[in-house]
């Protein structure tokens, strides 16, 4: 009996454990926007992802994935992007509920005749000391809020501690019949009160992150006659003429838009929550192998020649047929023209950027030179918004977005090659993006009728490369050449393709695949995203 009674103690210990980091979780979401301190629970979760072997990110990155878009075929639950960043906050949380817990059970564990606070105050600070820690790594500045945190994290401890002496109390007073009454009552009582402030303040935390991002200016408003923005379009991969794109074809109905819009852009990152950063401060530093080392404000970048070109941007985790690319109009400076400013000293490799996220990628001088690579700072018409990059980042053509790190801070010339965040994470060197094709829709003409024609519609990339012929294959058929709705919007942009073919009414199997410029066709064996990108055909089945 008395082993049944230590286990329910235990278990008691457990779940006083979580309800009260469940209030501290409250606390720390209500601090952080009324003291300026990060929040824990989220902090903890990217630090992991900073320190944990890149074996196992890699492994947590791709079930990941496939959890969410087994899901969404079965419950619409929004893009992969936005569903993974829901994930990551909702399991950072639970993480920190669960050491919570654990600490409960631990105290609860003890001999009753020891006196647990010590043990609780000790609890608070190594909590603190974490914090230091992460927040040093993160590049976090401690400050008055660490005071708070310290004070914030001794009253968690020494409080946890009373309260499972209070309930090792009860535990041993009652009698084997009213032992599981009276946890009850007990942790229910605790919980209604704990679990309530602690929910009220999470939720105060999960509302500020539905709020839209903030923007330093309003987008620029497109002409209807020019709904892409074609004219404002510069440079090797400028845009074809309004006229020219208003002759196209007409995309079929369902296929994506060939403009992505900014709130629909995918966002994978290190970072639960996007860094925001004051661009009244931000600087750029363009330092090591150049003649003058050199600081840019986000006003002085603006002032200089401007480019603005459309672009596809794929992850180099999307699978095949997924939804971790898009496509947008970016304006910015050419990379090239800014080191031009500091002088690049001969035998520099390229250049080595780091990011206010503590991310950082190397890129090659053969890419620094491509008039196509830009340092962004406008995305659609606006700045770019908080989640892609505010104040900065970079664009380089034919590479997954692997390779183009957001929120710059520091541009360092070196005399070698090093490698970036996810290369040390054993993802590829050179993240060369692959040809892809996908099909968007499949939609039957209502004009024709259910013994007539159905059309299909979609979207292939073949980054820098281009796109030369899109061939799609219905049931155990030929390989049958597509109508491309071309030219595309850039150089540098997806094309928009649709089939036509005659179908029996039942199921049907749709498959695509495509072909560069120059006669290359799209890799068919079936690879998952890591190391290199996905490839495989990419295929449907429907019912019409």
């Amino acid at each position: 009996m008395a082993t049944t009674r230590n286990a329910a103690t235990i278990w008691g210990g457990a779940v006083l454990g979580g309800l009260a980091a469940a209030l501290l979780t409250g606390l720390l979401a209500l601090a952080e926007p009324l003291l300026g301190i990060p929040f824990l629970p989220f902090a903890i979760f990217d630090w992991m992802a900073r320190v944990l072997p890149g074996g196992l990110i890699r492994f947590v990155i791709e079930n990941m994935v496939a959890i969410i878009q087994f899901v969404q075929r079965i419950v619409p639950i929004g893009d992969t992007s936005t569903a993974a960043k829901l994930a990551e906050q909702v399991i950072a949380i639970v993480q920190f509920l669960g050491l919570g817990a654990v600490l409960g059970a631990l105290l609860a564990g003890l001999p009753r005749r020891q006196s647990l606070r010590s043990y609780g105050l000790a609890a608070g600070l190594l909590l603190l000391a974490l914090t230091l820690v992460i927040h040093t790594q993160l590049g976090i500045a401690a400050g008055l809020g660490s005071l708070v945190l310290g004070l914030l994290y001794l009253a968690w401890g020494w409080g946890l501690a009373r309260l499972v002496e209070a309930y090792q109390q009860r535990a041993s007073d009652a009698t084997p019949g009213q032992l599981d009454r009276r946890q009850f009552l007990a942790v229910s009582g605790a919980g209604l009160a704990i679990g309530a402030l602690g929910a009220w303040g999470a939720s105060r935390l999960f509302a500020a992150q539905a709020m839209p991002p903030r923007s330093a200016s309003t987008p620029v408003p497109l002409n209807p006659d020019d709904p892409f923005g074609a004219r404002l379009t510069s440079g090797p991969a400028a845009s074809p003429s309004p006229e020219v794109l208003a002759a196209r074809p007409a995309a079929v109905r369902g296929t994506r838009p060939e403009l992505t819009d900014n709130a629909d852009f995918y966002r994978i990152d290190i970072n639960t929550r996007p860094p925001q950063i004051d661009a009244a401060t931000w600087r750029l530093q363009i330092a090591g192998m150049v003649n003058t080392p050199l600081t840019f404000t986000l006003a002085e970048l603006q002032q200089m020649p401007a480019q603005t070109q459309i672009v596809t941007m794929q992850c180099i985790s999307n699978t095949v047929g997924g939804d971790l690319t898009s496509s947008s109009r970016w304006t910015g400076v050419r990379f090239k023209d800014v080191l031009a400013r500091a002088g690049v000293q001969a035998g520099a490799a390229g250049a080595y950027i780091t990011s206010a996220d503590g991310f950082y990628e190397f890129v090659t001088q053969a890419d620094i030179e491509d008039e196509r690579t830009l340092l962004v700072y406008a995305m659609n018409g606006g700045p770019l918004v908080y989640e892609h990059g505010f104040p900065l980042r970079v664009y380089i053509p034919n590479r997954y977005g692997m390779k183009q790190p957001k929120w710059i801070e520091r541009i360092e010339l070196v005399p070698e090659r090093l490698d970036g965040y996810w290369v040390e994470r054993g993802w590829d060197r050179e993240a060369f993006a692959h040809t892809v094709s996908v099909i968007d829709t499949v939609v039957v003409d209502p004009d024709v009728g259910a013994a007539g024609q159905a059309t299909c519609g979609g979207i292939a990339w073949a980054g820098d490369r281009g796109i030369g012929r899109v061939e799609v294959k219905v049931d155990e058929g030929q390989w049958q050449a597509a109508e491309l709705l071309a030219p595309p919007l850039s150089a540098l942009n997806w094309i928009l393709w649709r089939y036509h073919f005659p179908y029996a009414m039942g199921r049907h199997v749709l498959q695509v695949r495509a072909y560069d410029r120059a006669g290359q066709p799209q890799e068919t064996r079936n690879a998952p995203p890591a190391p290199s990108g996905a490839t495989g055909i990419h295929q449907v089945v429907v019912t019409l």
